[in-house]
């Protein structure tokens, strides 16, 4: 595997490639982020991984220095599954200069549920992604549904902008008592580590429900959010949207069996932990 920081050594290294698959990453990777190197291999060779841990997209308060970095480690998990090139470039080599360009997600996809949390972050995290595509000029790119709004702007961006790169939805990976994989679950405790499964349980309650047919979906989320609370959870959304547009369903959507997400977001100590089931 080689291993290059430079764009121009990127681009000399991958001329002429005409099916690379592309994972970017924020490195701390797990099993979670090897399947979606498996799943880059299924759909076109060679495949590029990327390490890079965004600024642009950790807001003022939020854990960018904290945020783990295990290089080595990573690089390891990388050989082992056959990873042809690492792109993993220093903030020097991304953004020689200030990025003052941007690219800001519309306010109706970017500004809710983690956009309303986390103000700036798909802008940051949009900026990047097509940087991240300029540099690589992948085929396919693959992105894990764990996070589902963040997969559909990177799909609806290369979409808009005609990108020849087509999305590809892995599906989140989860431990055997269905937590989904995440970097930020090391900071769990021992004791919250044996809670956090819950989230995915009340996820699973609500899509219960809304599969037998209930229509008040702002009750299920109440609900919903109210049984986390009473376990000391600080949920900051449990959400029931629509999968084409991640807006609020109508009764007849519902009655008409529209494709559903409910999504969430919750705080279990300090660690922030998100999760969605479609419906």
């Amino acid at each position: 595997m080689k291993i290059i920081s430079s764009i121009e050594e990127l681009r000399d290294q991958m001329r002429g490639q005409l099916r690379t698959s592309f994972v970017p990453t924020m490195g701390n990777l797990h099993e979670g982020h090897l399947s979606l190197m498996r799943l880059a291999r299924k759909h076109g060779d060679p495949v590029v991984a990327s390490i890079f841990v965004n600024r642009l997209q950790f807001g003022p308060n939020e854990d960018f220095d904290k945020y783990p970095r295990t290089f080595q480690a990573d690089v390891e998990k990388l050989e082992k599954e056959g990873v042809y090139v690492l792109f993993a470039p220093t903030e020097r080599d991304l953004y020689p200069e200030p990025q003052e360009f941007r690219v800001r997600p519309p306010d109706d996809l970017g500004n809710t549920l983690e956009g309303e949390f986390r103000p700036g972050f798909f802008t940051g995290v949009t900026t990047v992604v097509l940087k991240l595509f300029s540099c690589v000029q992948p085929r396919v790119a693959v992105f894990g549904k764990k996070d589902y709004q963040q997969l559909m702007i990177v799909r609806n961006m290369s979409k808009q902008f005609a990108l020849p790169t087509e999305i590809i939805a892995a599906e989140t990976f989860r431990a055997a008592d269905g937590l989904a994989l995440s970097s930020r679950n090391a900071y769990l405790s021992p004791e919250e580590r044996i809670e956090a499964p819950v989230l995915y349980q009340t996820l699973n309650e609500v899509a219960d429900e809304v599969r037998s047919g209930h229509l008040d979906i702002w009750e299920l989320e109440r609900k919903a959010m109210a049984k986390l609370a009473d376990r000391l959870w600080k949920p900051d959304y449990i959400s029931i949207r629509r999968r084409s547009d991640l807006q609020p369903p109508s009764a007849g959507d519902i009655a008409n069996k529209e494709p559903l997400v409910v999504l969430a977001a919750a705080k279990l100590g300090v660690t922030r932990l998100i999760d969605n089931l479609e419906i």
